[in-house]
């Protein structure tokens, strides 16, 4: 004869996760997981390299590698369609200062130039303009330009622009218009 004595408790409603009273972290095996755009998501594969940058470590770029790409396209609403991709650490001795949890960027590799000719990222506009200054007239035009590979750092320039030529960095400042007068600042490090 089974005369349970109290109701069985449940700690959260149904459907309702509760969070764990105890984290386990192992310290030895850090890793970041990103989400990449689908679009991205297919030229990666396991095994490629990548650069860790987390904000806790500003300027530091940390080495990795590609371990695990999910088996699926995540569909959250309001976003792009990603793929998770996870990216291990290469050196241990990079473990020595990290907490779990902290926020981080994955670029991964998928193909390198050398000599080629490129220009920072933040210059290019609709990924296919560039503002050309023009130190003979003090004026800047608009280039239209063909890229090639690019990070978040340099984009490279397959046609369109020669290598003594000087870009406009600073595109979302005032008044940066076709024709539009300028001068050249020296950047300061």
């Amino acid at each position: 004869m089974w005369c349970p004595r109290t109701k069985p408790k449940t700690p959260s409603p149904i459907g309702i996760p509760t969070p764990p009273a105890v984290d386990i972290i192992d310290n030895a095996c850090f890793y970041v997981t990103a989400p990449i755009d689908e679009v991205d998501a297919a030229a990666i594969r396991v095994g490629m390299t990548a650069n860790i940058t987390m904000d806790a470590f500003r300027e530091k770029h940390f080495q990795g590698q590609v371990r695990r790409i999910a088996d699926y396209v995540l569909d959250i609403e309001k976003q792009a369609r990603t793929v998770d991709v996870e990216v291990v650490f290469s050196r241990p001795e990079d473990f020595k200062h990290l907490l779990a949890g902290y926020s981080a960027d994955i670029e991964v590799t998928i193909d390198v130039r050398h000599d080629v000719l490129r220009v920072p990222t933040e210059a290019v506009l609709d990924g296919r303009r560039v503002f050309v200054f023009h130190a003979d007239e003090g004026r800047i035009s608009a280039r239209s330009i063909q890229t090639g590979l690019s990070n978040w750092d340099w984009t490279e320039v397959a046609e369109g622009l020669a290598t003594d030529e000087q870009v406009v960095v600073n595109v979302d400042a005032p008044g940066i218009e076709e024709g539009a007068a300028a001068v050249l600042i020296e950047a300061t490090p």
